[in-house]
Formats: structure tokens, sequence, C-alpha cells
């Protein structure tokens, strides 16, 4: 589905509070934005006409946007402007193929996984679940400079610098689809932060976050490997995932979230509290497996 929709600067100024009419495109899980539509109006109401190229005598795909511009100061209307969006219509045509291309890519993850014994029968690499279901972002091996991309062209994640004493270092795995390798460095996933124009609208009340992490050697102090936290000032609301060690001296993983009253406390699944001694562990050649 095409939509267009403005983009507003996020400092509206004096005489520059003009929105930029863009062109989106979703598939009701995935969503991009296209680019900016040619010309520098400020739009009102705008609307889409696409002609296939099986409907005409030009054999060829056609895309315009048709927008209203809005009335300037003295109330005069400009008018209605036209404009043929060839190359975003390209543009367009890479997009889904990526989508598709990616839905391949991932669907493969879980080819050489093998389930251990007593698992739940439903996890993200379960014959009875389709992990491509719903998925609206895949962070791999993909980043450049301080941007870890978005294998759907959605929203990229941010690559932070450590401290300058730790080793502020961020590379690629052996192959693109094993990840990437953190050294004093963080990455956030800014999903809730763009603006009025929210991509991932779902995350404001529910999500999942799926992860695959691998460790290097056994900590000596717990180190905290994922957080989720609310776009606002309120540092009561997050959550965290900390590697912990058990009471056989075996690497877990606990959550920790930040109490209204303040205080870090731990949780197991379903609101328990308890320590990282309770977790259930299971084994799996090559590598563990924790659930709750």
């Amino acid at each position: 589905m095409l939509i267009t929709l403005p983009i507003y600067p996020e400092e509206v100024k004096e005489n520059n509070g003009k929105g930029k009419l863009h062109l989106w495109l979703t598939d009701n899980t995935h969503i991009v934005d296209i680019g900016p539509v040619p010309g520098n109006d400020d739009a009102a109401a705008s609307s889409l006409l696409y002609k296939s190229a099986k409907s005409g005598n030009k054999n060829k795909d056609e895309l315009i946007a048709l927008y209203e511009k809005k009335k300037d100061g003295k109330g005069t209307s400009s008018g209605m402007v036209s404009v043929r969006l060839t190359a975003e219509l390209e543009r367009v045509k890479e997009v889904l193929a990526t989508w598709k291309e990616v839905d391949v890519r991932v669907s493969k993850l879980c080819t050489n996984s093998v389930d251990p014994e007593g698992a739940s029968t439903v996890t993200a690499c379960s014959t009875n679940f389709n992990i491509t279901e719903g998925l609206v972002g895949f962070l791999s091996g993909n980043f450049f400079g301080t941007t870890w991309r978005n294998e759907y062209l959605g929203v990229n994640a941010t690559i932070n610098k450590g401290t300058e004493e730790a080793t502020a270092a961020v590379t690629a795995a052996t192959e693109a689809s094993d990840g990437v390798t953190f050294r004093g460095a963080w990455a956030e996933w800014p999903v809730g932060k763009q603006g009025e124009n929210q991509l991932y609208h779902f995350a404001n009340y529910n999500f999942t976050l799926v992860a695959t992490v691998s460790i290097d050697g056994e900590p000596d102090i717990p180190i905290p490997l994922m957080g989720v936290k609310m776009n606002d000032d309120d540092e009561g609301k997050r959550a965290n995932l900390w590697t912990c060690h058990t009471r056989k001296k075996e690497v877990g993983i606990a959550m920790r979230w930040k109490a209204d009253e303040g205080g870090e406390q731990s949780q197991l699944g379903g609101g328990q509290k308890s320590t990282c001694g309770d977790f259930v562990t299971e084994r799996h050649p090559g590598h563990r497996v924790r659930r709750w």
C-alpha cells in the first residue's frame, strides 16, 4: 500500500513551518519512507494515481501524486499540482524485492537449529511457527559507521561508543548472518523516536524482541545484555537483561526492572521474584539455552 504523509521539521520556526510531503510504502507489517514528493510546496490534501503496465499503450507503470497547495497568508489557494513519481516507483519495487529477499534469508536461520528435549513446541524455530510473520525489523551484520542498518529498511539502530578507556570496537562477524561483535560499545534501536510519524506505533503497548547473544568467556560480574526504556524522562520505566551466576557457577540470564518506588529488583517469568539460580538450564550441542 502506498500513502502520502507530510513530515514537519522538529523545530517549527517562524514562517518556516511547512510540511514536506513524503511517499510511504507499507504492507501493514513493514513501513518505509520512500522519499519526498518532488517540489517545495506545503501540501494540504493529497492523492495517488497509479496505472499498471497492462493498462495503456506505453507498456510501463506510472505513479502520479496529486495534491492541493495550502492557502497562503491571504487565504487564497494556489490550486492543484500533479507530479510524476517515476524514480520513486522504481524505489518502491526495490524495497518490495528487499522485503521478499530478507524474508527468505530469515526463514533459513532455523534450518540447522536443534530443539532441546522438553522445550516448548511453539518457539521461534518450531515447525508450527512462522518466524517472519509480524517481523517488522531485523538487525544482523549490516552496519556502516554508527548506523546498524535494519535489513527491512525501517528504523535503523545507532551504535554508541563506550568510554575512552574502553575498547569501543564494533566488528562484523564471519558472515553477515552472524551479526556484529561489540567490545566496549553498545547500540540503541530508537523504535519510539520517529516524531510525528511513528513507524513502529505498536512499541507503545506491545512487542516481542528476539535476540541471539554469544558471550566471549564467562564474566566475573553481572553485565547488561539488553534493555527496554520508555521514551520519557521517567527512569523508573525500564527493564534490563543481565548475566548472572547460578549456584552451580554457570552463567545464566536474569531480568531486572526499576521499580516505581526505586531500587533494582530481579524477576523471573510470570512476575515471580527469584535469583539466577532458579532458572531452568538446558544444554544442546554448541550452545546453551535457558528458558523461564
